[in-house]
């Protein structure tokens, strides 16, 4: 999902094909967020939590990059815990990937230690180029959707005068929505695809000074 990379519940977009149930999410500890804070490996996972187990080559063909880079960021998603090998399938020369959640959460406001601290500004970094990137792929696409689906989709960009509290009770308003929305689709009602749902929500760059150092 791409769900908010900054605030709680922060997530990293996509359900997989066989609708992992609610108790498979997971809270990321510091040792994954650092595993993530890299824009493509949150698209590796999340290519694997929407399409279903997949290879090093097959990754490597639907993002666009090498296949040896591809064996490496599943890899390191492997020693995070976030993905598993696919049992019964693959040789020994290629493995089948699947990813091991739901979805990934993490809550800022949990992050006490200053390193969890950074890591989790270096995950909200890659989520929100990942973010990005989905975004570039999609308007791409813009001029050739069906009627039905370019009647439906939404690009939007709003600037609000908010304080944080405002926020905060705005990404919950909006994250309940789009939850009620994850449990009616898990039903399996009429013809469903998968809906990228982005929702960002900052400061107007230059707008807040930045933190001081040590802060």
């Amino acid at each position: 999902m791409t769900a908010s990379p900054a605030g709680p519940p922060a997530a990293s977009p996509a359900d997989p094909p066989d609708r992992l149930p609610a108790e498979s999410d997971v809270e990321l500890d510091t040792a994954a967020l650092r595993v993530l804070a890299h824009p493509l490996r949150i698209n590796v996972l999340a290519l694997l939590r929407q399409r279903g187990p997949s290879t090093a080559t097959r990754v490597a063909g639907e993002l666009g990059i090498n296949p040896g880079a591809a064996s490496y960021h599943l890899r390191r998603l492997a020693a995070g815990g976030l993905i598993v090998e696919e049992p019964g399938r693959g040789t020994g020369r290629e493995r089948w990937w699947r990813a091991a959640h739901r979805q990934s959460v993490h809550d800022p406001t949990s992050a006490a230690a200053p390193e969890r601290q950074e890591a989790g500004r270096a995950y909200a970094h890659a989520v929100a180029l990942a973010c990005t990137e989905r975004l570039r792929a999609a308007a791409q696409e813009v001029p050739s959707l069906p009627e039905e689906w370019f009647e439906v989709s939404a690009f939007g960009d709003f600037v609000l005068r908010l304080a944080p509290e405002d926020v905060a009770r705005m990404r919950d308003e909006v994250f309940a929505v789009i939850s009620r929305y994850r449990q009616a689709a898990d039903r399996g009602a009429g013809e469903l695809v998968p809906v990228a749902v982005q929702v960002q929500a900052f400061p107007v760059p230059g707008t807040v000074p930045p933190r001081s150092a040590g802060s």
